[in-house]
């Protein structure tokens, strides 16, 4: 038995093990209250991204090309079911909707799942900029992910500018991965700690790696996220 356990009482041991959902709510309630109209028009086009994105080799995620495997994904992606195409196509008359995309262009996630992003935007015909979290730190700390600033993270506003809904960083079973990693090694000082973690970016990039299921995935949860919106 953990002997922090035989400190607490009973009681107060069950308020402890809450406080991780507790804070999750908190999160999203904390959320659904922000507005970042004055951040459109702060960012840049996709496009502008795209071209200002620099060559980079990234042997955990095994990418030795960055710019191209962006570009590669970007190009070759496709419907693979008819009735995701067919919704978000629909999106196109919610002009009311804004999309923030908060990335840089040297995460590897960013390289898997941004491209996918433009698709999906471009699809939706919802109008997209990206804000370089480097240059929007103050917005980018307003969407932590357990504490840390994962990436990309996709914020979607209403035309008043109120915060609807995020994703990011990673589809929920990669993000799995790391948080399974962050739960066994709570010792950032451990002699051992970046070598597994280099191990855990390395499983993260397999995953990403194997097939598009990835990409079913994210369209999955994009889509769930979609259907919570107001109309």
């Amino acid at each position: 038995m953990n002997s922090a356990a035989l400190l607490i009482p009973k009681e107060d041991l069950k308020k402890v093990r809450s406080i991780p959902k507790i804070m999750k709510r908190v999160r999203e309630e904390m959320e659904a209250r922000l507005n970042l109209k004055h951040k459109i028009g702060q960012g840049i086009s996709p496009q502008q991204f795209i071209d200002g994105m620099k060559n980079r080799n990234m042997e955990n995620s095994k990418i030795m090309n960055t710019k191209e495997k962006f570009i590669s994904i970007y190009d070759n992606f496709t419907w693979a079911q008819e009735d995701q195409k067919l919704f978000f196509t629909s999106l196109d008359s919610r002009s009311d909707l804004h999309c923030l995309i908060l990335c840089t262009d040297w995460c590897p996630d960013v390289i898997w799942n941004v491209p996918l992003l433009f698709r999906v935007m471009e699809q939706s015909r919802i109008s997209t900029e990206v804000l370089l979290m480097e240059e929007h730190l103050e917005t980018m700390d307003l969407f932590l992910t357990d504490g840390g600033r994962n990436q990309p993270i996709t914020v979607f506003l209403n035309a008043s500018g109120d915060v609807l809904g995020r994703w990011g960083a990673r589809p929920a079973y990669i993000q799995a991965v790391m948080d399974q990693f962050k739960k066994n090694n709570p010792n950032k000082q451990a002699a051992d700690y970046k070598e597994k973690l280099n191990q855990t970016y390395a499983k993260i990039g397999e995953l990403y790696q194997v097939s598009n299921e990835y990409q079913e995935v994210i369209l999955h949860e994009l889509r769930d996220l979609f259907t919570t919106f107001p109309l």
